[in-house]
């Protein structure tokens, strides 16, 4: 005789919201590594000192372990929550700071900063469809 044993299914709902986190979180911390790491180059491109460059990379790094370490939790749904918040006010924040030109930035700076918000309003989408999955 074979015995039938059924193992619970996998945490499923949440899967595309802890990878997009994971994603988030790997994307902040490679970019903030490298700015960090390339500072002075970096500056001179996009028209920030390089004092800003470095704080701003290091910041990177610094959230993108906590979020990492943040999407394993049980309660991943809190998370979610407040990081599709953050994302989508940092998204809006720089869409105003390159619209007013508050920033010495150069073109190279511009596109920079474009593109990392682009990004980051990609991942927002994620995280939040990975939300709705959840209701």
């Amino acid at each position: 005789m074979t015995a039938i044993t059924t193992r619970p299914a996998p945490d499923t709902d949440h899967s595309l919201l802890r990878f997009s986190l994971r994603a988030d979180a790997t994307l902040c911390a490679g970019a903030g590594l490298f700015v960090a790491m390339a500072a002075d180059p970096l500056a001179r491109l996009s028209g920030l000192p390089a004092t800003a460059e470095w704080i701003g990379g290091a910041a990177l790094v610094v959230y993108g372990v906590l979020l990492y370490a943040a999407a394993g939790i049980a309660d991943v749904r809190r998370v979610g929550v407040g990081v599709v918040a953050g994302n989508a006010i940092f998204t809006a924040a720089v869409a105003v700071v390159l619209a007013t030109g508050v920033l010495p930035l150069t073109g190279v700076g511009v596109t920079a900063t474009a593109a990392f918000a682009a990004a980051t309003a990609g991942l927002t989408r994620l995280q939040y469809l990975g939300l709705r999955r959840l209701a």
